[in-house]
């Protein structure tokens, strides 16, 4: 979809340079538990982290920044300064636009080097609203422990992407005979030497989908370089290990990815395993599960015995349409269910949506309430939580207790 507000000329002959101030600069404000069951859960809130608001501070250097939970109550957009945060290496904190280059090469009819014009001159402008989910979101939740960033439920967004299609990007280079996968990487590099550099591909049917972007805008606005200035890879539906930022070089493949982060490491189990396990098969994570949250209402929060209440929150349906969201409980000696009321579909298939529910009376306490999403896939969220030792994919109901006064 063309759009006159994110036209080339604004979003990228016209960004210039991007620069960001040193993370270590940032001012931490209080403290938060995130309630983690297998360690500390208390973590720093910094209200001055450069270009965000109040953000739960992980690591400050690479940054990992989590949203709180309360920036989700409202809408289904996630405004740019409380998206979440997550870089696997030290990237560049200036970045002149100018000068940026896009090299494509491997099985190619033409190797080419593009500049961000050119790229943005490639196709089609499209805008998508989809969510970017780290695929370690709640991971902090498993028990037993696992290794790993330990987030709370915060390390996800929903935002409007503007770019153009992947596979217009790829056609200025031409795809050879035997094209099988594409891979990226962007602008970050590592710590140490002969640590493996963050590089990404998708087989070349996810690569060549209409709603696969190399994006510039994030909610109507250039990237901001904490989100992959000035272009960034976006797959919807599928975790956010995929959406590379800072995009800088893409190869075309003619077999399958070695490499760490695709052939060794962000994979999970390709049959039940328990902690003890080990030489099992495993796949990579790809596509992820629906999920649904109460934000109306903290764990533990007073609610007026004998008085309606009304619980509201969000879900979505991972890497297909939401169809349905249910009130689950136990009580008088079994499970209970109550349809939600599913607010409009705002942003289509990949994004947040909203559900509400009232209950006529309150007669006592809800002990382990939650909300259960379902796709229209069929996919829908499970009781108990699918281990696995790198806590990938959580998307086990969440619930929370509520007391009656």
């Amino acid at each position: 979809m063309n759009d006159s507000r994110l036209s080339r000329r604004a979003l990228i002959a016209g960004a210039g340079t991007a620069a960001l101030a040193a993370p270590a600069l940032a001012k931490l404000g209080g403290m938060i538990d995130l309630g983690l069951p297998g360690g500390p859960g208390l973590r720093p809130l910094s209200p001055a982290f450069p270009g965000k608001g109040e953000m739960i501070v992980q690591r400050i250097r690479p940054p990992l920044l989590e949203t709180p939970m309360e920036a989700f109550a409202k809408g289904i957009i996630t405004p740019n300064d409380r998206m979440f945060v997550r870089w696997n290496w030290p990237f560049p904190t200036e970045v002149k636009a100018a000068e940026h280059r896009v090299a494509i090469g491997g099985a190619v009819k033409q190797a080419v080097s593009l500049s961000l014009d050119e790229i943005a001159g490639a196709g089609e402008h499209v805008e998508i609203v989809a969510i970017n989910q780290c695929a370690g979101n709640g991971r902090g939740l498993s028990e037993p422990r696992v290794t790993g960033t330990q987030w709370g439920n915060g390390a996800m967004g929903c935002a409007k992407w503007t770019g153009v299609r992947l596979r217009d990007v790829l056609a200025k280079a031409g795809l050879a005979e035997g094209a099988k996968r594409v891979r990226y990487a962007g602008l970050d590099v590592t710590l140490t030497e002969g640590a493996p550099q963050f590089i990404k591909s998708l087989p070349m049917d996810m690569a060549m989908r209409d709603d696969v972007l190399v994006a510039w805008a994030m909610n109507g606005e250039p990237l901001p370089i904490l989100h992959g200035f000035p272009l960034r890879i976006v797959v919807p539906g599928w975790f956010s290990t995929y959406w590379v930022k800072m995009l800088a070089a893409i190869e075309v493949l003619t077999g399958e990815d070695d490499s760490h982060y695709v052939a060794e490491t962000y994979r999970w189990p390709s049959v039940p395993v328990t902690p003890q396990a080990k030489d099992f098969p495993t796949v990579p994570i790809t596509a992820m599960p629906p999920r649904a949250f109460i934000t109306s209402h903290a764990d533990g929060a007073v609610v007026a015995k004998g008085e309606p209440l009304t619980l509201e929150g969000f879900a979505f349906g991972g890497d297909a349409a939401l169809e349905r969201v249910d009130l689950v409980g136990t009580g008088r000696g079994g499970g209970w269910e109550i349809p939600c009321d599913l607010g409009p579909d705002e942003g289509g298939q990949y994004a947040f949506r909203r559900w509400s529910v009232r209950l006529p009376q309150v007669a006592g306490d809800f002990e382990g309430i939650g909300v259960r999403a379902k796709n229209v896939k069929g996919a829908v969220q499970p009781e108990s939580l699918v281990w696995n030792r790198s806590g990938y994919a959580r998307n086990v109901i969440e619930r929370i207790t509520l007391r009656a006064q």
